[in-house]
């Protein structure tokens, strides 16, 4: 946990950096593919799946060290060789656990996050999960695991594995020539992103594309089809933390509601988006027929909104750069309190992004919570060993934003309807 959050401490910065250039260079060019509230959601959802991850909020049912132990016929030799056969391995486990992400419901769940921007950014490449806590496909890694690619080298390769597939979430890089052959090009993942019927579930690879060409998911973006983005069921919000569960809320009211006994358990493996036919006739889901003529989510933030909503994104990135690189003087439960804190931070600005008016319910939880970690260990986590500003200055956040948030709230209220 440790190490990765110090290996996360250099790549946010570096992840941020060019997000905000691409939205630079996007507006230069007059083509701006960065929409500013569909951003910090994208960057919210960054950072709530990173602090997951760093608190260590996930359990695999098989490790891949028992693997390792249990199932290894022979021994790669030591060298970069070991390397290349872990990620190889990792890319071809990548591609299943991504197919099967999309086209089973109880799994989808897991995935629907990253594909709920309407747009196709690198921002958009950090709308990763937080729901899946229990983690079951170490299974795909059985190959590396017969080969005896040690425990360490796969920890090493991951990450690395994981950054690479930032850079090609871009419109503005466009075909590239005889890479489009090998790698996972942004023109490959642009048709993975897209909700036309033709591009549907397909481009399931992460680097090499060859994997989609052998396993027959591999299309061709093409220039009489331009891709529109999204979920043909939009998620119609900003909250990162609403997104990653409301699929799964879905099955769980339809398989409590259907009348059919069999379709109560058919519904969690049936193909995504298959629901039982007396719940689709019941309790109609709103689905994108035409993508070439729907609204995208987009409600209207005053300027005021937006300048706060970014106000509340640095101050949450600030939070967790602490977090990640004092984890190991914070310490248990105390690390496990600063990631809640984080948690009720991203859901009460991005509530308020929403307009909706439980921002202020959420708010006030946040900041009760945090002015409570300030009375009971007299400190943020020991930051004060910095500056003796650090409690008043958080005092003076808790009590201000609170005000800040109520008075946003009664503005929307009084300018229009508001979403409870």
């Amino acid at each position: 946990m440790e190490t990765y959050g110090r290996i996360l401490l250099i790549a946010m910065p570096a992840f941020l950096l060019l997000v905000l250039f691409e939205k630079w260079y996007g507006w230069r060019k007059g083509f701006d593919t960065v929409r500013n509230m569909d951003m910090i959601s994208s960057l919210s959802s960054g950072i709530t799946n990173v602090t997951k991850d760093v608190l260590g909020l996930s359990i695999a049912i098989i490790s891949y060290g028992w693997l390792v132990e249990n199932l290894a016929i022979v021994s790669v030799p030591d060298g970069w060789i070991t390397y290349v056969v872990a990620f190889l391995a990792l890319d071809l486990a990548g591609y299943w656990t991504h197919r099967i992400a999309h086209e089973y419901n109880f799994f989808w769940n897991n995935h629907i996050i990253h594909h709920s921007s309407e747009e196709f950014n690198l921002a958009c490449a950090l709308r990763q999960s937080i729901s899946s806590i229990v983690k079951l496909f170490t299974i795909f890694l059985l190959p590396a695991a017969i080969l005896g690619v040690p425990e360490k080298v796969i920890a090493i390769i991951a990450p690395l594995h994981l950054f690479a597939q930032f850079w090609y979430h871009t419109r503005h890089i466009g075909k590239m020539g005889f890479l489009e052959k090998i790698i996972v090009t942004p023109s490959h993942h642009r048709v993975h992103h897209a909700l036309n019927p033709e591009y549907l579930d397909k481009n399931y690879s992460q680097i090499f594309i060859w994997w989609d060409k052998l396993f027959g998911s591999f299309q061709e973006e093409r220039e009489d089809i331009p891709p529109v983005y999204g979920i043909t069921r939009p998620v119609q919000t900003w909250n990162p933390i609403r997104i990653n569960f409301m699929h799964l809320w879905l099955l769980i009211k339809d398989a409590w509601h259907t009348a059919n006994w069999r379709d109560k358990f058919r519904i969690w493996l049936a193909p995504t988006g298959w629901r039982p036919p007396d719940m689709e006739e019941k309790y109609p889901v709103h689905k994108i027929s035409d993508p070439y003529h729907f609204e995208k989510y987009d409600p209207d933030s005053s300027p005021a909104l937006q300048a706060w909503s970014w106000f509340q994104i640095t101050a949450c990135l600030l939070f967790i750069s602490y977090l990640f690189g004092h984890i190991a003087s914070i310490g248990m439960p105390a690390m496990f309190i600063y990631g809640l804190y984080v948690f009720l931070l991203v859901y009460a600005y991005t509530e308020l992004m929403d307009k909706h008016s439980s921002a202020i319910v959420w708010e006030t939880i946040k900041n009760i919570l945090g002015l409570g970690t300030l009375y009971f260990y007299g400190d943020w986590f020991g930051a004060s060993r910095y500056s003796s500003l650090v409690t008043p200055l958080l005092l003076l956040y808790f009590v201000v934003s609170t005000g800040i948030v109520a008075w946003f709230v009664y503005r929307h209220r009084s300018t229009g309807p508001v979403v409870v």
